[in-house]
């Protein structure tokens, strides 16, 4: 029986909580034909974190795993397998770096990360890593993605706006799952988002400039993140929706990708590949 010894970054935080959990859930899976477990290997965090020399268990709200959090990289590492990492852009980009050294799979779902970020991150890939990097790992985010870039092709000339809706601690936007769905509609209608996308509207803006992408962002409560594409067309108006109401979802999405990666050469992927739905 195979067993990949996790390691989960980010765990005094909701999402590392929620990644211990899902972990810790595994067991008696088939992976390339043979059974798989996972088992919580370790749990880091950031130096000052309330969470240090707590049981990760515990601190997750399940029974004790006899792992304590910790924030020390180097001993967080030694022996793992798999790091799944939903943190910050800086935190991400030196896991990276050690996930190349070590050949290390990396589930990335921290957001906000800048171009250079990206850039580091495929360069880890490279060098030795299998990362599977997504701005959302919802099984049901993925295939929105998808059908989101179907639409675009099918109505070229339809206007598009995004909207999301996140809770009030987010502290980046638009959301990494807002930026995959405009990521998708670029692709379907072969353009740049980058070029094409708009961010801010006020004042006095003029007509809306025809091919852009256009998104709004909303922060309240406690909401887990709400996305809406609408496409907006002469007499008609296309809206594809996804609400997320656990947190659950993505973990449980980034245990599939850890599962999927552990088979795979060192490179760059994403949910798409994890998922199958290139091919």
């Amino acid at each position: 029986m195979a067993e990949l010894k996790v390691v989960v970054a980010g765990a005094g935080g909701r999402m590392g909580a929620a990644n211990i959990r899902a972990v810790a859930a595994q067991s008696g899976l088939v992976l390339h034909g043979a059974l798989a477990n996972l088992r919580l290997h370790a749990a880091v965090d950031r130096p000052g974190s309330a969470a240090i020399g707590q049981d990760a268990g515990l601190f997750a709200g399940i029974a004790a795993l006899g792992v304590t959090i910790t924030d020390d990289i180097d001993v967080a590492l030694a022996g793992a397998d798999v790091i799944i990492d939903f943190t910050a852009p800086q935190a991400t980009l030196t896991l990276a770096a050690r996930a190349a050294a070590l050949g290390l799979v990396h589930i990335v779902g921290t957001t906000g990360c800048s171009e250079a970020d990206d850039a580091a991150i495929a360069r880890a890939a490279l060098e030795g890593a299998r990362i599977v990097k997504s701005g959302n790992f919802s099984m049901g985010m993925v295939v929105l993605a998808n059908l989101v870039e179907k639409a675009a092709a099918a109505l070229a000339d339809y206007d598009i706006e995004i909207l999301e809706m996140h809770h009030n601690r987010k502290v980046d936007a638009p959301s990494g799952s807002a930026l995959l769905l405009g990521d998708a509609a670029a692709k379907g209608r072969d353009i740049s988002l980058k070029a094409h996308s708009v961010r801010v509207r006020d004042g006095h803006t003029g007509p809306r400039e025809a091919g852009s992408i256009g998104f709004a962002t909303l922060r309240g409560g406690t909401v887990v993140g709400d996305h809406s594409v609408i496409l907006a067309g002469p007499g008609e108006r296309l809206e594809l929706n996804h609400r997320a109401e656990d947190r659950s979802i993505f973990a449980n999405g980034a245990v599939r990708a850890a599962l999927w990666a552990a088979g795979q050469a060192p490179g760059l992927y994403s949910m798409v590949d994890v998922l199958g739905l290139n091919d």
